[in-house]
C-alpha cells in the first residue's frame, strides 16, 4: 500500500544568529508577519509565545483558527508541540480540520555568520490531496521568502 503522507522540506539561510531566529520562530507576532498576506492564525491574547513555561510536550496549547488572506476562515489547528528545544527548534504535531496528519519540524542550524532554518513537513490531507499538497508547498516557499526578507538574506549583501 502506498504511503498516504506527503513529504516536503525547505531550507533557507538568513543573516540572523540562531538566537535571533529562535526569538522569531517562537513569537506569534513574527510568525504572523511571516505568514501574511497568505494566511493568518489566531492566538489567545494572553499567550506569551512558545517557551518551556508555556509548552507541555504533547498537550494542546490552544485552538487556532486559520484565515485565508487574513480574512476568510478555512481551517483550524489544535496547536500541539511534541518537542520544544530552546535555541534549536520544535516539532509540531497538530490535529487540523483539513489534515488527517500534520507534522511540522522547524529546526535552526548555525551557518557561517547566520543560520539555516529548515522546515520538514509530513502531512496527509483529508481531501483534494494534489491541490492541498501544492498549496502547502507554495505556502512554505512564501514563508521562506518572507524569512529572507525580514531576517536578511546572505545573497542580498
Amino acid at each position: 500500500m502506498p504511503d498516504p503522507h506527503q513529504h516536503f522540506e525547505i531550507a533557507t539561510t538568513v543573516c540572523a544568529s540562531p538566537d535571533q531566529v529562535w526569538a522569531w520562530i517562537t513569537d506569534f507576532h513574527c510568525i504572523r508577519r511571516e505568514m501574511m498576506p497568505v494566511m493568518r492564525m489566531t492566538v489567545p491574547r494572553d499567550f506569551a509565545g512558545l517557551s518551556p513555561e508555556t509548552v507541555v510536550p504533547g498537550q494542546r496549547l490552544f485552538r487556532s483558527w486559520i484565515f485565508l488572506g487574513g480574512l476568510l476562515p478555512f481551517d483550524w489547528s489544535d496547536l500541539t508541540l511534541e518537542t520544544l528545544a530552546p535555541g534549536e527548534g520544535f516539532v509540531e504535531r497538530s490535529p487540523m480540520a483539513s489534515m488527517r496528519h500534520w507534522q511540522h519540524r522547524r529546526w535552526i542550524t548555525p551557518a557561517g555568520r547566520g543560520s539555516t532554518i529548515t522546515d520538514t513537513l509530513t502531512f496527509a490531507p483529508r481531501f483534494a490531496t494534489p491541490l492541498a499538497s501544492a498549496f502547502v508547498k507554495a505556502f512554505f516557499r512564501h514563508r521562506h521568502r518572507r524569512l529572507r526578507r525580514f531576517l536578511g538574506s546572505p545573497d542580498s549583501r
